[in-house]
């Protein structure tokens, strides 16, 4: 069995879903880099109601391990990381 993975919940004072999403944008294009964030599982809840969550991103496997970086319930196909639909 392996191990737990742990989610991180981070409140802020925003107000409403745009702003949520464009801080989580903001924060995945700041921390790429950290490998141990996997913001392709971000969602979004309201603070009285963590229950009801909203995705962020798609995260559709697009070929190998790679996921697409559109945000979730896009229009057409899918997009790699390097760009290419799949």
């Amino acid at each position: 069995m392996s191990a737990p993975r742990w989610i991180v919940h981070l409140p802020t004072t925003l107000t409403s879903l745009d702003e949520a999403i464009s801080l989580t944008v903001a924060l995945r294009n700041s921390l790429r880099h950290v490998t141990a964030i996997d913001f392709g599982e971000a969602t979004l809840s309201e603070e009285d109601r963590q229950f009801v969550r909203t995705r962020v991103w798609c995260d559709a496997r697009a070929s190998g391990s790679a996921r697409c970086l559109l945000r979730a319930d896009h229009d057409g196909p899918c997009t790699r990381p390097d760009g290419r639909s799949r």
